[in-house]
């Protein structure tokens, strides 16, 4: 029996031991298949593009958001100074919930309200969220709180003038939200009914109004005085050779005239009291430096530099691919180290939007040379520098296809610019370019205005003050010359116009607003019309004006009294008003068939020129200009997106947009003259 039960006992101890390996083998086979496990997926993801949160736009907001409740671009010096931070935090404690205010360079290619969403997202923080595009409050959207966002918008959108700056527009935005949700609502609904064809007057004035404004002063000052002594002196010799006497002393004509000089000289300096042309304040040095020393500090670190404020534009595959292609072109023979920043270029940075001044400045603080490449991602432009490579320089200035620069119409569509593939292209350009025998370096580019001096308005008593004394005395002599004569020829050409009959008050004038309301659209066209089919007569040599008139009417049913009525869309207004005035022309013996793509209501046309029509970016198209839209294309560009003829968005809401993109009636046929307008509303009416 013992031998039994120590059999047994013995038996017992090693099933324990057998039992007590396996599941220590278990144990070790589970750490094992864990440590498998990390050891596998954990490159995978960090190797996934699409999940390196950190390199996001949004998550870079949230972290800056995490730091502080608000942030402010360093892209923006000359017009949003960093400084301003503190004034917009001290705002924003008056909303009585929490707030995050971000400060952002405009970007076309960006949905605010999906942005402000991903950053809240980011930041799992709820509280009211607003998003300033430059200087306008682009976005707001409350989260998790109670807060009359959207009403708040409105009213900084219509009770703030444009100019107001972005400080004023969020004072006005704070103190709506703090009225509350049914206040803030009424108040909206005022301003948009009270500024709904009208906008605030502007709050300050630029350098041309103040130099009108000295050239009125200095007219003013000489021609008002010399004017008195004049018509003084010439009653003083009538009432002479009339026998009366002399009445007044001899000095109190002097003394009016230096009295009245004096008045003007005191007086002008308290009505025209501007000093400043905007509501920026002046940057300091380090405001001015930051986006530089930014920029080059990531450069040093990586040869590629992604503004971390800007929507991604290089995807993994094309980030790699384009690393691969600058290390190549370092090891190649004449090649060298190449720098590419994906930075925005606005108007209000240190470099006024100048990609030259940017790489001159970013090369000088990196202090190494290399191909400087500058690829704007909001616009698309590419611009690329040499400094201190044997590459022939002229050969990437000039030699550069536009494809690259600017991009064609498939990079204008696409939200990237299709810069991945047009940087590739550029690296294929910069291998295939002729080598020289020495290193080549850029020239200095001309410096960007002081931004000290680029907001304040020169003294009253200056520019144009010292041509307006001579204008003013010149005038005052002429008027005194030419009075009686002035005064009889006005007269006749008065009697003449008034004796011409009722052809000459046909002709009416041309007017071209950019922005129309309605109301005049309707009122022009229908004197257009009426002008038109009053004149016109049925002889073959108006075969053109009738053709003319019988398009617009084709636009209106046959039935003039159609253009007054509300439901006539605005489109069709533009169009009959063009058709009416080019078959009065034809009837006055002008067939011009060209008007002015730019603006429908300038008229005639002088020629055909690639001209602006964004406001953003450099987007353009061949249009048919009229003789000052020609001379503002090739002037000043930049402000012919300001004269195109804006027409209201057939969509809700109350945005203009170029006649061109508000319609795809008739309308759209103006670039293409005036035949092609008119069969196109006979195409669209049905009339072969």
């Amino acid at each position: 029996m013992r031998a039994v039960t120590a059999t047994q006992s013995y038996a017992g101890q090693t099933q324990a031991v057998s039992g007590g390996r396996t599941r220590l083998l278990r144990l070790l086979l589970t750490l094992c298949a864990l440590t498998a496990v990390f050891a596998t997926a954990t490159p995978a993801r960090a190797a996934d593009p699409t999940e390196r949160a950190a390199d996001t736009q949004a998550a870079y907001l949230a972290d800056r958001l995490r730091e502080n409740p608000v942030y402010v671009t360093d892209q923006l010096p000359r017009e949003v100074p960093r400084s301003t931070a503190p004034d917009f935090a001290r705002l924003a404690k008056k909303t009585g919930v929490p707030t995050y205010v971000l400060v952002l360079p405009m970007q076309s290619s960006t949905d605010g309200e999906q942005l402000l969403g991903a950053v809240h997202d980011r930041l799992g923080r709820d509280g009211l969220y607003v998003l300033f595009e430059g200087t306008d409050i682009a976005e707001a959207t409350a989260y998790g709180v109670r807060a009359p966002a959207d009403a708040a918008s409105t009213v900084a959108l219509y009770e703030v003038p444009y100019d107001a700056g972005p400080l004023l527009s969020f004072e006005r935005f704070v103190d709506v939200i703090a009225l509350g949700g049914e206040k803030a609502t009424a108040r909206a609904e005022a301003a948009r009914e009270k500024y709904r064809d009208d906008e605030p007057a502007e709050m300050y004035i630029g350098p041309s109004d103040r130099r009108n404004q000295s050239f009125l002063t200095g007219s003013l000052l000489t021609g008002v005085p010399l004017l008195i002594v004049l018509v003084a002196g010439l009653v003083r010799r009538r009432r002479r050779r009339a026998g009366a006497e002399r009445r007044l002393p001899r000095w109190v004509v002097p003394g009016a005239a230096v009295l009245t000089a004096s008045a003007i000289a005191l007086t002008a300096p308290v009505v025209f009291d501007q000093k400043k042309s905007s509501a920026a304040r002046p940057p300091t040095p380090a405001e001015l430096s930051a986006r530089v020393e930014r920029v080059a500090a990531g450069l040093r670190q990586d040869p590629v530099y992604a503004d971390p404020e800007s929507p991604r534009v290089l995807d993994s595959r094309q980030l790699d691919r384009l690393h691969d292609r600058i290390r190549d072109f370092r090891r190649s023979d004449g090649g060298g180290p190449v720098y590419v920043s994906l930075v925005p270029q606005t108007p209000e940075s240190e470099s006024a939007g100048d990609a030259w001044l940017f790489a001159a400045a970013v090369h000088a603080e990196l202090r190494e040379d290399g191909l400087y490449i500058v690829a704007d991602p909001d616009d698309g432009m590419i611009d690329v520098y040499n400094y201190g490579l044997r590459v022939d320089s002229n050969r990437l200035s000039f030699g550069l296809p536009d494809s690259v620069t600017f991009g064609d119409s498939r990079a204008d569509e696409a939200d990237d610019h299709l810069l991945g593939e047009r940087l590739d292209a550029l690296m294929t350009f910069v291998d295939k370019a002729p080598r020289t025998d020495r290193p080549e370096y850029e020239s200095a580019p001309a410096p960007a205005p002081r931004a000290a001096d680029e907001n304040t308005l020169p003294p009253l008593f200056a520019t144009d003050f010292w041509p307006g004394l001579f204008v003013g005395a010149f005038a005052a002599l002429l008027l005194f010359g030419a009075g009686a004569g002035a005064t009889w020829t006005v007269g006749r050409l008065w009697r003449r116009s008034s004796a011409s009959g009722p052809e000459s008050a046909g002709l009416l004038p041309l007017t071209a607003p950019t922005e129309p309301s309605p109301s005049y659209l309707r009122r022009t066209a229908y004197a257009e019309l009426s002008t038109l089919t009053r004149d016109f007569t049925e002889a073959d040599e108006h075969a053109r004006a009738w053709d003319r008139l019988d398009a617009a009417l084709l636009l209106v049913d046959g039935d003039p009294g159609r253009v007054r009525r509300p439901e006539t869309d605005p489109a069709t207004l533009v169009a009959v008003i063009v058709l009416a005035r080019a078959g009065r022309a034809a009837l006055a013996g002008d067939p011009g068939d060209l008007c002015c793509g730019v603006n429908p209501l300038h008229g005639p046309a002088a020629g055909r020129h690639h001209v602006r029509v964004s406001e953003e970016g450099n987007r353009r198209r061949l249009l048919p200009v009229c003789e000052p839209c020609r001379d503002t294309a090739i002037g000043y560009p930049g402000r012919v997106p300001g004269r195109l003829l804006k027409l209201p968005d057939p969509s809700p809401g109350t945005t203009r947009l170029p006649y061109f993109d508000a319609t795809d009636g008739p309308l759209t046929a103006v670039p293409g003259g005036i035949a092609r307008l008119i069969d196109k509303v006979r195409e669209t009416a049905g009339v072969h």
